[in-house]
C-alpha cells in the first residue's frame, strides 16, 4: 500500500499509485486537490492513465459533464478500466437527461439515452452489451433456454463458466426470461427475441 502524503518530488509510479488509492476510499476532495498539485507541463504524468481516470471521476463529481465527455472520448483506456469508465459516461448523460425532463429515467428512458449517446471507442471494445451482458453470453443463454427452460444446478455453473457470469446472475436471467415468458402469454403479446427490452 502506498501512501498518499508525498513531497512534491515524485514519480509516474506515485502519482498514479496516489490517484488509485484516493479513488478506491472515495476522497473526491482531496483527490481534486492532489489533482490541482501536479505539474501541467509534464504530459507523461498528465496523460498517465490513472490520472486520467481520477480526472474523468473528478469532473463527474462536479457535475463538469462536457469535460468529462471530451475527457473519454480524447484518449484511450485500457479494457481493465472500461467498466469504470463506462458507468461514468452512462450516468453523467442520465442525470442530465433526468434534469431535463424533470423526472427519473426509467428502463425505456435509459435504453433511448444509450442508443442517443453510444460508448465512445475509447473506453469500449466494441461489443454489443445488453444492460449488463455482453451480446455473446446473452446470445448462449437464449439458445439454451430454447433447449430448456430450468437448467441444472450443474448446467447453470457450466452455463456460468462458458458466459463469464455468476451462477446467480445465470439463475436470474432463466428466471425472469420464464416470467416474462408467462405475462406474455397471459397478455397475449409475446415479446420479440430481438426487442431491446426482451432480455436482461
Amino acid at each position: 500500500m502506498c501512501a498518499y502524503n508525498l513531497p512534491f518530488q515524485f514519480t509516474q509510479e506515485q502519482v498514479a499509485c496516489v490517484c488509485e488509492v484516493l479513488q478506491q476510499v472515495g476522497d473526491i476532495q482531496r483527490l481534486g486537490r492532489f489533482l490541482w498539485s501536479l505539474p501541467a507541463n509534464v504530459d507523461a504524468i498528465q496523460n498517465n492513465e490513472s490520472v486520467l481516470k481520477a480526472k474523468a471521476l473528478l469532473h463527474f463529481h462536479n457535475g463538469e459533464y462536457k469535460q468529462l465527455y471530451k475527457l473519454l472520448e480524447t484518449h484511450h483506456f485500457s479494457p481493465s478500466s472500461h467498466t469504470k469508465l463506462q458507468d461514468l459516461w452512462l450516468n453523467a448523460h442520465y442525470i442530465e437527461a433526468e434534469k431535463f425532463r424533470g423526472k427519473p429515467l426509467g428502463a425505456v428512458g435509459k435504453y433511448r439515452i444509450r442508443r442517443k449517446f453510444p460508448l465512445p471507442r475509447t473506453i469500449w471494445d466494441g461489443e454489443e452489451t445488453s444492460y449488463c451482458f455482453k451480446e455473446k453470453s446473452r446470445d448462449r443463454l437464449r439458445k439454451w433456454y430454447q433447449r430448456n427452460h430450468y437448467p441444472t444446478p450443474q448446467e447453470k455453473r457450466e452455463l456460468a463458466a462458458m458466459t463469464g457470469l455468476t451462477t446467480t446472475q445465470v439463475s436470474n436471467w432463466f428466471k425472469n426470461r420464464r416470467q416474462r415468458d408467462r405475462a406474455a402469454k397471459k397478455s397475449g403479446s409475446g415479446l420479440s427475441p430481438a426487442s431491446p427490452m426482451s432480455d436482461t
